[in-house]
């Protein structure tokens, strides 16, 4: 089954319809009552979202911080007690964003900011359309739409003043035109791969990881250049398609990073991993340490958000922190240690160090295969319920029952997304680049797994292809 996504699988071309070169609008106006509909039901959904349940958090206000010195001082970076320091903790896709909303509309106007974001968001759901149009057919392009239009997780997102709705969109775009690249192998068409480049651009300048969209197009176009290598026109082709993608994806973060090495005197194309200023200490043997026993959101909220500022509550901590009652002593006393200072000192975080080593040298499976595979099917099986008033440790049932049953809820739903999508992919007998959206969705949750923090969040740019192949089932 997997074979029928690779360029070099047999294909029958006299089965390829016509469907696939229709213009986008064709279905749009065939069916415009659906899809006017179902667009009103998306906004409907979204704007509830939005005024029950706005998540104007932490991470937003840094990035207004940024947004807003921006405008007003020309200086990308963070307020002090007496002045603006250069950043570079975030990139400066979701800050431009900022900027512009906050230039028209006034400083701090994050409704405005959540209303553009349904706007975008709908915008991916017909992205997501476009790819089964292009690929299915047109009526898996109604169900596609129809499904993204009521997904509750990205209207959950659309309604948080945060990177992921705008994140998701590039995702959907990038993938979407590089279908329609691949469509057009014959023609040697170069107009989608230069579209495909500036999504992932724009992709990148909103989250490191948006890199990880460009090494699985580019990975597949090698496959297509070693199906293809005895046709030298193809070969030419795909080439240079690789090399537009690449160029175009890259280019803008030359700018960033020369302003990086200019004003911050290093070397920095993207963000620090963990979005810490140059001054400021990274205790990174303790996060080695969370890896060796993390396996769950809860316990990212629990513990590992709580680093630095404020206490770790060691009765929240698994039993497989622990694998000894010695190691049990021990972790408790450097905990106690750093709750009586609130802070990670290099002394405190060598003994963390120590910790971890042992730990890692007693178990490897569990620390280099395991675990990650835990994480990873957490981060795709649990309700998305990070950004509502549910208890991360919804399965206790100590909650409200409301919204108790709100997460059980939830839950079900993603379990319905992703029966759905791998029944579609059990079924679909010829799902054309069905390797170049598998190839995106195994790399980024290989990626996830290699994290310390499973949040679910991470997950949702792989949302469209799930998506995508729920559509396949009609």
């Amino acid at each position: 089954m997997l074979l029928h996504g690779f360029p070099n699988a047999k294909r029958d071309h006299s089965l390829v319809p016509l469907r696939y070169i229709r213009s986008v609008r064709e279905p749009v106006r065939n069916n415009f009552r659906f899809f006017l509909w179902a667009t009103i039901a998306a906004v409907a959904l979204r704007l509830l979202f939005i005024f029950r349940f706005p998540a104007v958090t932490t991470d937003s206000f840094v990035y207004g911080d940024i947004a807003k010195n921006w405008l007003r001082h020309g200086i990308y970076g963070l307020s002090g007690p007496a002045e603006i320091t250069p950043t570079d903790i975030r990139l400066p896709g979701y800050p431009a964003f900022l900027a512009a909303v906050f230039a028209v509309f006034g400083m701090e106007h994050y409704r405005v900011v959540l209303v553009m974001q349904i706007f975008v968001d709908i915008g991916t759901c017909f992205v997501i359309a476009d790819m089964a149009r292009r690929t299915l057919s047109p009526k898996a392009a109604k169900a596609a739409f129809l499904l993204a239009a009521l997904c509750p997780f990205l209207a959950d997102y659309a309604a948080a003043a945060l990177s992921e709705t705008l994140e998701i969109f590039f995702t959907a775009l990038a993938l979407d035109f590089a279908i329609a690249g691949l469509n057009t192998l014959e023609s040697r068409r170069i107009q989608p791969w230069l579209g495909c480049g500036i999504a992932i651009a724009a992709a990148i300048l909103l989250r490191p990881d948006g890199g990880l969209l460009l090494i699985a197009i580019e990975t597949y176009l090698l496959v297509v250049l070693l199906g293809s290598w005895r046709d030298r026109s193809r070969v030419s082709y795909v080439l240079r398609a690789a090399l537009t993608v690449g160029l175009m994806a890259l280019t803008p973060l030359v700018p960033w990073g020369f302003r990086n090495w200019h004003t911050l005197h290093r070397f920095e194309p993207l963000a620090p991993r963990y979005a810490n200023q140059e001054d400021e200490f990274v205790p990174l043997a303790f996060n080695r340490w969370v890896k060796t026993w993390m396996a769950d959101y809860a316990s990212v909220e629990e513990i590992y958000w709580a680093v630095p500022g404020d206490p770790i509550p060691s009765e929240k901590l698994p039993p497989r922190v622990f694998d000894s009652e010695t190691q049990r002593q021990q972790t408790l006393q450097l905990l106690a240690e750093y709750n009586e200072a609130l802070r990670f000192t290099p002394e405190l975080d060598a003994k963390f160090s120590a910790l971890a080593a042992r730990r890692i040298h007693d178990h490897p499976l569990r620390y280099y295969f395991w675990l990650p595979a835990v994480r990873i099917l957490d981060m795709w099986l649990r309700p998305r319920t990070e950004l509502l008033p549910c208890d991360s440790r919804w399965w206790e049932f100590n909650d409200d029952p409301q919204w108790s049953a709100l997460a059980v809820g939830l839950g079900i739903i993603n379990l319905f997304y992703l029966g759905a999508a791998a029944t579609g992919l059990a079924r679909g007998r010829f799902i054309p680049h069905l390797g170049l959206l598998l190839t995106f969705v195994i790399l980024r949750s290989v990626f996830l797994g290699t994290l310390e923090n499973p949040e679910p969040r991470y997950t949702l740019e792989c949302y469209p292809v799930v998506i995508f192949l729920a559509a396949a089932l009609f």
